[in-house]
């Protein structure tokens, strides 16, 4: 099955093999350029690409380098990437990523500002160019005008993405960037519409989801989500499997193209419950991904349990552009150098070579 191909709404993904979005740092001014063409041009052989995690807003830019899609100038960079993906037949979707308060203020452009679903500043450090490692930025906490103005840069960011020829978008609703800092209980402490309840701490992805089906489609549109996941500050809370239940069965109405579920136990978080999956999958109607530790073999049995329709793997792409020919002919995979993960340049980017024989 995994091999297969399947069928995403109007896409033909030649196999259920998904690369997930791995974050790379590798656009400065946070405009992808042609190194970042040639990675995803590379690893076209997976079913479905999902991009490094890309921000809507220029408030959102909050690591180093990551890319933006705001605007011409972000847009004609992932144009470049779009076209060398298709050129390898092969499909892409951008994952939108807006860190809200998993940032630094050094991070951002001119005119930026962090914000967050309240002022509370997450615990921490993370890496600047300007001063290597420094705390996280106090962010300003949304209003509810700003909020619809936030949401609305999510639209823009999936047009301009289709109109550039990106095949859909994925809204990053996990990790602890905006979305899951709505959706969160143990970061989202308003008591206005957008918090206060599950119902209301769901409000902000529901909104993202449903306006931007409405602006390019929803076989266009997937969502990622982490349930359980303890990165930036997040963990779970009371309640927490119902709401995300709720959260998916409403996802199934707008008949959004995929739900993707990350399960980050493979480095060491607390396990999503199966039982829960079972549900989200249950309550989901349209096609369902998993993510989470896989390689060939269990990614196959799970396919084959029905427990999900494609399966997304990140790190093993890494080193492997290549890996679904590996993985179809057996062969050894290659091992990434953490160290050059989110460094600048071609070095552990785009030199790993294919397998030789």
């Amino acid at each position: 099955m995994l091999f297969d191909r399947y069928e995403l709404g109007t896409l033909s993904l030649a196999n259920r093999i998904v690369m997930a979005p791995m974050t790379r740092s590798r656009s400065p001014e946070n405009v992808p350029g042609d190194l970042v063409a040639t990675y995803y041009a590379q690893r076209a052989s997976a079913g479905l690409l999902v991009t490094e995690g890309t921000s809507p807003s220029p408030n959102g830019l909050g690591y180093a380098r990551i890319p933006g899609i705001f605007d011409e100038k972000t847009a004609a960079g992932w144009k470049k990437v779009a076209e060398a993906v298709h050129a390898k037949n092969g499909k892409i979707f951008i994952q939108l990523m807006h860190t809200g308060r998993v940032s630094s203020e050094l991070n951002l452009p001119a005119g930026a500002k962090v914000v967050g679903v309240t002022d509370k500043t997450l615990d921490g450090e993370m890496y600047t160019d300007v001063k290597g490692m420094q705390p996280h930025t106090k962010p300003h906490a949304l209003t509810e005008a700003e909020i619809e103005s936030t949401i609305g840069e999510y639209v823009n960011a999936a047009k301009l993405a289709v109109a550039a020829g990106i095949d859909g978008v994925e809204i990053h609703g996990a990790n602890g960037y905006l979305v899951e800092q709505f959706l969160n209980a143990n970061v989202n402490t308003r008591t206005d519409r957008w918090g206060g309840s599950a119902e209301n701490r769901n409000r902000f992805a529901l909104e993202v989801a449903k306006r931007t089906v409405a602006a390019i489609g929803a076989d266009r549109v997937g969502i990622r989500l982490s349930p359980y996941g303890v990165f930036n500050g997040t963990g779970a809370f009371d309640g927490v499997d119902d709401q995300y239940i709720a959260l998916v069965r409403e996802l199934s109405a707008l008949k959004l193209g995929y739900v993707h579920v990350l399960d980050h136990s493979a480095m060491g978080a607390p396990p999503v419950p199966e039982a829960l999956k079972s549900a989200l999958r249950e309550n989901f109607k349209g096609t369902f991904i998993l993510a989470g530790g896989f390689n060939a073999e269990t990614a196959e049995k799970a396919l084959q349990q029905k427990q999900a329709d494609l399966i997304a793997i990140g790190r093993p792409f890494l080193a492997n552009p290549d890996l679904v020919a590996r993985y179809t002919n057996g062969n050894p995979l290659a091992e990434a150098d953490g160290s050059t993960f989110y460094t600048p340049g071609e070095k552990g980017y785009t030199d790993y070579p294919p397998f030789a024989g």
